[in-house]
């Protein structure tokens, strides 16, 4: 059974047994989606937990526009970044002593993609952990998930010429931090 019959079979009848599938099916995906935005394993499984917990109540706002999977990736990206964005103010907080109030109005310029790939991995892994959620979620979906830019423009919900200003925005502010660190 694909996913949008079984969809449709968990919202008509709130069979649990039919959820555990669709469960079994993205249970490993959304936990290691969830792993990129958190500090540890256990949170990242408490995530996970938390996200069929609350797609289990939400799965009737699935409409079928898109696949099952491409919706399912946008929930939890949002829940990740919701959860993010409750914990961002603490390590800002952290490292607001060491930041320069002062800066530069930002510029529109195309960012190249060779300046994210020539940092260095402990100093990115702080920078994004600094960064705000819905610009290390729409770096995730390029760096980490590999995904196009049309593929985040239709998980995103959005044009495609936002999809790539998001993008761009979120390198330049990434590079900032990082550069602060």
């Amino acid at each position: 059974m694909d996913d949008g019959e079984l969809v449709a079979k968990i919202v008509a009848t709130n069979n649990t047994h039919l959820f555990s599938i669709l469960y079994d099916r993205y249970a490993e995906i959304v936990y290691h989606k969830c792993l990129s935005f958190s500090n540890s394993v256990e949170e990242a499984q408490d995530l996970t937990h938390d996200i069929f917990v609350q797609l289990f109540i939400k799965l009737r706002s699935f409409k079928g526009k898109s696949k099952f999977s491409t919706w399912l990736y946008s929930f939890t990206y949002n829940f990740c970044v919701n959860y993010v964005q409750r914990n961002l103010k603490k390590r800002r907080e952290k490292f607001v002593s060491t930041e320069d109030t002062t800066q530069e109005p930002y510029q529109e310029t195309e960012i190249d993609d060779k300046n994210i790939y020539e940092m260095k991995s402990e100093k990115l892994s702080k920078a994004l952990k600094l960064i705000e959620p819905a610009d290390k979620m729409v770096l995730m979906m390029k760096y980490q998930d590999d995904m196009s830019i049309k593929e985040i423009q239709k998980a995103l919900d959005i044009g495609l010429s936002a999809t790539k200003m998001r993008l761009n925005r979120a390198k330049g502010r990434l590079i900032e931090i990082y550069n602060t660190l």
